[in-house]
């Protein structure tokens, strides 16, 4: 497995946990990616033993122009995490580690669904980020819907909630419900909810004709939304996984 340096070229919080880190690739190569795929970051504990963590590439690339050299992840604190030292200690101009692209949580070019069903949960959204060209490119050639269905507990930690929204309003075809747990924002869109997302699937009546369903995120959402897709009668193979596990 090949690995190959990342410099760090710029980083902002999205919320107060989360950091969105912008790394080009270091060595001349490009970095040729399927949008909804991961890389592997490699480092070290203090002991010396070798570790490696997953981020999905939030990275939004127009994809006919070739590959890019940009690789944008969303990174988690985890209080006393090793990973989390590693990043926070990162400069700009700093290098990482990393490997891949991996992964096949990715909108397959056979697919003849009417309709996407996005469904995430904290840093489990930034796959979706990375297909927004991909997805309004389906929504002009095949007219399909998407609807992209996140969960946060407050509105500070809906990461790039502006970036969805706006791009919610520009295309039509693609709806943002943003579902707060503990706290809702001042003047609410049309679209917010109050709950957990697994609430709201029903509302939007999935079908197994016309349906393929993406889950990204916590464990027990990922469960909790895929049994209720079945169901609905959403055939398995339609419905796609991929489960965020955090560790130090």
């Amino acid at each position: 497995m090949k690995q190959f340096p990342l410099k760090l070229v710029s980083r902002r919080m999205l919320a107060p946990t989360v950091g969105h880190y912008v790394f080009q690739r270091d060595d001349g190569e490009p970095l040729d990616y399927i949008p909804g795929q991961f890389i592997q970051i490699h480092f070290q504990y203090a002991d010396g033993t070798t570790t490696k963590r997953s981020y999905s590439l939030a990275t939004i690339h127009d994809h006919a122009l070739g590959p890019g050299e940009a690789v944008e992840i969303a990174v988690s604190y985890v209080p006393g995490g090793a990973a989390t030292a590693l990043f926070e200690g990162l400069a700009d101009g700093d290098t990482v580690q990393a490997s891949g692209p991996f992964g096949r949580f990715c909108l397959m070019p056979a697919d003849a669904n009417r309709r996407y069903l996005l469904i995430a949960t904290g840093t489990g959204v930034t796959p979706y980020r990375a297909m927004l060209p991909q997805l309004e490119q389906q929504i002009r050639e095949r007219g399909i819907e998407a609807v992209l269905l996140f969960g946060a507990r407050t509105p500070a930690e809906l990461l790039y909630g502006d970036e969805f929204r706006a791009f919610a309003e520009r295309v039509p075809g693609f709806r943002f419900v943003p579902c707060f747990s503990r706290e809702l924002p001042a003047q609410p869109h049309p679209d917010v909810r109050h709950g957990y997302v697994q609430q709201f699937i029903d509302e939007f009546a999935p079908d197994g004709a016309g349906d393929i369903a993406y889950l990204c995120g916590n464990p027990n959402m990922v469960d909790a939304c895929f049994e209720a897709l079945k169901g609905h009668g959403l055939p398995v193979p339609q419905i796609r996984r991929e489960k965020y596990v955090s560790s130090k």
